[in-house]
């Protein structure tokens, strides 16, 4: 696990269009999963932030989600 949780500084971009409140949600929710020791990347934050704005809706979200795990699947079988 990295020393530092930078979830904002990595990417602002994907903050940037987040009110207050939805930028506390979605870094309280992604500092959960850091502690629980997920790597942070940019489609698991863009996918959150999406949500969080209401580009995408929450069927979208799980989608997302549901195909981004079936991608790393075989990679963690593999070890």
């Amino acid at each position: 696990m990295a020393e530092k949780f930078d979830i904002e500084e990595r990417w602002p971009e994907l903050f940037a269009q987040l009110d207050a409140t939805q930028r506390n949600a979605v870094r309280q929710s992604l500092a959960a999963a850091w502690h629980e020791g997920w790597v942070p990347n940019r489609e698991d934050v863009e996918n959150l932030t999406d949500e969080a704005r209401g580009a995408i809706d929450e069927a979208e979200y799980l989608r997302r989600a549901r195909e981004a795990a079936l991608r790393a699947a075989p990679a963690v079988a593999a070890r």
